[in-house]
């Protein structure tokens, strides 16, 4: 599955490696009995929802689900592109940020998927929003006190700490002050979407993932 994902991100990307991209696409999706691929910005998305497929009882990957980061939203045309073009016989879904939306909605329509989309028929597609970002929608889930303590088993307390101090951050409330905490570091996104899903009660996931892990 991971071959497959490198696959389409390539054949995404365009240029001279594109028409074997492709190839090597097909041929791994019927290796895998590929059944349907999910759309997200980055690679934190695509760990939270793998994340919480795991916490749920669900193996995507030996289910034939494939999570594809696309390296940031404006990109979802093109990812839509190969597979109309390409009638792959698979179930497309898709995860974005609030501020993403509307490249979302464009494309979709583009794709001829709908038009006039809001985000009600956003989701009768398999798309979903989240508010303001999936970080955030974890933290609301959790709690501000649960993120802390979560934050103190990684061994980042003391540099949170520190960092709530900068001028930037005196004046925010706890909860974005911790989802801005989680951007400043490569990777540290990646890390705690792991780790937040992991301390989520199953009772209180947030709506957009649990709609779409319920769609694929």
């Amino acid at each position: 599955m991971a071959q497959l994902r490198s696959a389409i991100v390539a054949w995404a990307a365009g240029g001279a490696r594109a028409e074997g991209a492709e190839a090597q696409t097909r041929l791994l999706a019927e290796r895998v009995g590929l059944r349907a691929v999910v759309l997200v910005e980055g690679v934190s998305d695509r760990v939270a929802v793998e994340s919480l497929a795991v916490r749920i009882g669900r193996r995507l990957d030996a289910e034939g689900v494939c999570v594809v980061p696309m390296g940031g939203a404006m990109s979802i045309g093109r990812f839509l592109g190969l597979f109309g073009a390409a009638r792959f016989d698979v179930e497309i879904a898709g995860l974005c940020d609030v501020g993403e939306e509307p490249y979302f909605q464009r494309a979709l329509e583009r794709a001829g998927r709908g038009v006039d989309l809001d985000r009600q028929r956003m989701q009768a597609l398999g798309f979903y929003v989240c508010v303001a970002d999936l970080e955030d929608e974890l933290i609301r889930s959790l709690g501000a006190a649960t993120v802390l303590n979560v934050l103190e088993a990684e061994g980042d307390d003391r540099n949170f700490h520190v960092f709530q101090h900068q001028p930037a951050q005196r004046a925010r409330p706890v909860e974005q002050q911790l989802r801005r905490f989680m951007g400043t570091i490569s990777g540290r996104k990646e890390r705690y979407a792991r780790s937040l899903v992991d301390a989520l009660e199953l009772a209180r996931v947030p709506h957009p993932l649990e709609l779409l892990l319920a769609r694929v």
